[in-house]
C-alpha cells in the first residue's frame, strides 16, 4: 500500500522546511531510523530520519522546495505495523541516537566510525572515509559530513566551467541564503531604521579582560563580547524598550524582562545569529563559555532550533574585521540590534592633557516606531557608563 509521508511538525514555531538534499533515491529500500534527507529550517540545518522500513516510492517535493509543514514530501510503501507510527520529527544529526556504528576500515589505514548506509553513500559519491573529517564529537562521519567533502570537491570544477562558458558566476540562492534574503527583506521591509553613533573608552574593559584571563588560565579564552554583552544588559535594564518586540496581531509592544542576547556569527554558509539564553544570569567565564560554545556550533553546522530561537536584541561584531561604522539591520522582530567595531590605541584629551586610550565605536541601529532617537542616545550613554565604569557591573 503506497502511504504519504508528510514534513513533520518540528515545533517552536516552525511552519516550513527547504528540503536541502534527499540522502535516497526513488525506488531505495530503507530502514527505520535511517536518514532520509536534509532539511533547512529557521537557519537550522537538520536531517529527517525515516519512521519506517520500506521502499521510496516517489518524491512529491523537490531538492531546494520550501514546504509548509503538513505537506507531502514523498510516498513510500511499507508493511505492518510500521506504517501506522507516526512521522519522525527532524532531529540535528549531534543528538540523534542510533544504533552504535561499527568501526570499519578505509582504504587509508585510519580507522573510521560510519554505518552501512554512510559507507554505501561514500562509495556511490567515490569519496575515501579516510580523508574525511567527521563534525560529530564521537567522530562519526555521517551522511552531511559525505555531502560537505564531495560539494567542495566539485565546487572549484563547477565555478571553472561556468566561468569558461560566460565568464560569469551562478550561485543559487538556498539554503541559509535563502533564509538570509527572507529575513533581511523582511526586516528593512517592515521596520523603518535609525542609527545612533558613539565612541567609548574600552581602556578599563581591557584591563578587566587582562585580569580575567590570567585568573582563569590559558584553557578559557576571554574576549571582550562577554563584558561588552554584561554593559548591554546593565544599559537595556535602565532602557527597557531597546530589549522588545512589536506584535502585530494584537498591535502591542511587548517589551522583555528576560534577556536572551543574539550573537551574529559568520558561518561558512552565511550570517546566523545563535542566541545567549538568560545572559543576564552569567558571569563573565560562562559567558565567555557559551558563546564560544554557539560559535563553533555554529561555523560547523551543528546548530539546534532552540539554539537560533528566543533572541530579544542582538550584538553583531565587525571589530575583528575592521572599519569604523557600520549599518546593521535589525533582527526581525527585534527592535534594535547592536554593532560593535575595532578597539584601537587613540589619542584623547582627558582632564586638559592629550592621552592615549582604547577607543571603540558602536553604532545602535532601533526600529523608529518603538524607540525614540532621545531614548536611543541616553541607551548609549548608559552603555558608555558601563563600558567605562566595569565596577559598577557584576562581572562573576
Amino acid at each position: 500500500m503506497v502511504r504519504e509521508f508528510k514534513l513533520p511538525d518540528v515545533g517552536e514555531g516552525v511552519a516550513e522546511g527547504e528540503i536541502r538534499k534527499w540522502l535516497v533515491r526513488e525506488g531505495e529500500e530503507v530502514r527505520e531510523f535511517q536518514p532520509i534527507a536534509e532539511i533547512m529550517t529557521d537557519k537550522v540545518n537538520v536531517e529527517m530520519t525515516s519512521p519506517f522500513t520500506g521502499k521510496i516510492v516517489k518524491f512529491t517535493a523537490k531538492e531546494g522546495e520550501v514546504v509548509k509543514v503538513g505537506q507531502s514530501i514523498l510516498q513510500y510503501e511499507s508493511e505492518g505495523e510500521e506504517a501506522e507510527k507516526p512521522p519522525v520529527a527532524p532531529t540535528p544529526p549531534q543528538i540523534r541516537q542510533d544504533h552504535a556504528p561499527p568501526m570499519i576500515e578505509s582504504r587509508s589505514t585510519v580507522q573510521v566510525k560510519a554505518t552501512p548506509a554512510v559507507r554505501k553513500r561514500a562509495r556511490e559519491l567515490g569519496i575515501d572515509l579516510g580523508t574525511v573529517i567527521p563534525h560529530d564529537p564521537s567522530g562519526r562521519i555521517t551522511i552531511e559530513d559525505l555531502e560537505t567533502a564531495s560539494a567542495a570537491r566539485k565546487a572549484p570544477q563547477a565555478r571553472q566551467a561556468t566561468a569558461a562558458v560566460s565568464g560569469d558566476e551562478r550561485i543559487p540562492v538556498a539554503g541559509v541564503r535563502r533564509r538570509i534574503f527572507e529575513r533581511m527583506t523582511e526586516s528593512k521591509r517592515n521596520i523603518p531604521h535609525f542609527n545612533y553613533t558613539d565612541e567609548v573608552d574600552m581602556t578599563n574593559i581591557v584591563a578587566a579582560r587582562d585580569a580575567f584571563s590570567k585568573r582563569l588560565g590559558e584553557n578559557v579564552k576571554v574576549t571582550y563580547l562577554p563584558f561588552i554583552v554584561k554593559a548591554l544588559i546593565a544599559a537595556l535594564k535602565d532602557h527597557p524598550v531597546l530589549n522588545s518586540s512589536y506584535d502585530e496581531k494584537t498591535n502591542e509592544i511587548v517589551v522583555k524582562h528576560h534577556y536572551n542576547i543574539g550573537i551574529a556569527v559568520a558561518a561558512p554558509d552565511g550570517l546566523v545569529v545563535p542566541v545567549l539564553k538568560d545572559a543576564d544570569t552569567k558571569g563573565v567565564a560562562q559567558l565567555s563559555e557559551d558563546i564560544g560554545s554557539l560559535a563553533s556550533k555554529a561555523r560547523a553546522g551543528k546548530l539546534q532550533l532552540a539554539d537560533v530561537q528566543g533572541g530579544t536584541i542582538t550584538v553583531t561584531n565587525v571589530g575583528p574585521i575592521g572599519g569604523l561604522f557600520s549599518s546593521p539591520i535589525i533582527n526581525y522582530p527585534e527592535s534594535a540590534i547592536v554593532g560593535i567595531h575595532k578597539i584601537e590605541q587613540r589619542p584623547v584629551f582627558r582632564d586638559g592633557q592629550i592621552v592615549v586610550r582604547h577607543m571603540m565605536y558602536f553604532t545602535v541601529a532601533c526600529d523608529h516606531r518603538i524607540i525614540d532617537g532621545a531614548e536611543a542616545a541616553m541607551f548609549g550613554n548608559r552603555f558608555i557608563e558601563y563600558l567605562e565604569k566595569p565596577f559598577l557591573l557584576k562581572l562573576e
